[in-house]
């Protein structure tokens, strides 16, 4: 049996009545390859008066990674880059040292119904990079190169499988792919990384024989293939991992480094008002009432 773990994750109320089903990080697991936090969104109809905006906040120690399946939002950051996230694209901010953005409906969409539905991830980077120079880069769906492997049809959004290899750059060894299987078809994944995970966006899967419910994130025993196939309904798979994290880390709020000291210090540079603004807006998030403890 391949799936040592699985993990059902929890649900989390963002505000404004918008949940989110929270795989990472668990009691059981911290981190998968270098991703330490995973985020399923929707699908949710997002209707012109919601307040689903996510207002300016900080990060460090981190790079964040949104995909969406369908639905838009609008990412400004403190370097002062504007770009609506879009079905397909790779969007990987990197926080380094620290940076500051907002997610936001796009103007665009501004009187009109649409559907959300996606994914952030997390990716903790390397001790030697945590304080790296913050960055935000944009891959757009038609650069993601995308093979078909039997039946499956395979994206390959970061990192290298099946022949492909992604444009997007990373800190470390990296691993995500998108997968669609038909109803009946079958994929084997190698052992492509030495941490991997299987996420069942929509639809129940078969993994080595055993059936994983949708909405589960299974962790693969290192260094097995997986051999995954569908029922009698399509299925959408995101598949997840890397490199070991070269050392635990500590987590708080939007906040993650290898030092205790380091998040103390964030939190009050985020009071200040210190780490930077997104060009335009005046809203920002407070800091928890809870504060960190080092």
């Amino acid at each position: 049996m391949n799936a040592s773990l699985r993990l059902s994750g929890q649900a989390k109320d963002l505000g404004g009545g918008f949940t989110v089903r929270r795989l990472l990080p668990a009691v059981q697991r911290q981190a998968v390859g270098p991703f330490l936090f995973f985020d399923h969104f929707g699908p949710v109809t997002v209707e012109p008066d919601a307040g689903h905006d996510v207002r300016p906040h900080p990060h460090i120690g981190l790079a964040t990674v949104t995909y969406l399946f369908s639905g838009a939002i609008m990412h400004r950051d403190s370097l002062g880059y504007v770009q609506q996230i879009e079905p397909g694209a790779i969007n990987w901010m990197t926080a380094g040292r620290g940076i500051v953005h907002s997610e936001r409906r796009p103007q665009n969409l501004a009187n009109q119904a649409y559907v959300n539905h996606g994914i952030q991830l997390w990716a903790a980077l390397p001790m030697a990079h945590e304080e790296a120079d913050p960055s935000f880069v944009h891959t757009p769906a038609a650069a993601i190169p995308q093979v078909q492997v039997g039946d499956a049809m395979v994206r390959v959004l970061i990192g290298e499988a099946f022949g492909q290899t992604s444009p997007v750059a990373t800190y470390s060894r990296t691993l995500y792919l998108d997968v669609q299987l038909p109803a009946g078809a079958t994929l084997e994944i190698p052992a492509l990384v030495p941490e991997m995970a299987v996420y069942t966006v929509d639809a129940p899967v078969q993994l080595n024989g055993d059936t994983v419910a949708a909405q589960l994130l299974a962790v693969a025993e290192p260094g097995q293939a997986t051999h995954l196939a569908a029922g009698d309904t399509p299925v959408r798979l995101m598949v997840i991992g890397g490199d070991a994290l070269d050392a635990p880390r500590h987590m708080w709020w939007n906040f993650v480094s290898s030092r205790k000291d380091r998040i103390v210090q964030a939190a009050a540079d985020w009071d200040a008002q210190a780490m930077g603004q997104v060009p335009g807006e005046v809203e920002w998030i407070p800091l928890p009432e809870r504060r960190f403890k080092a």
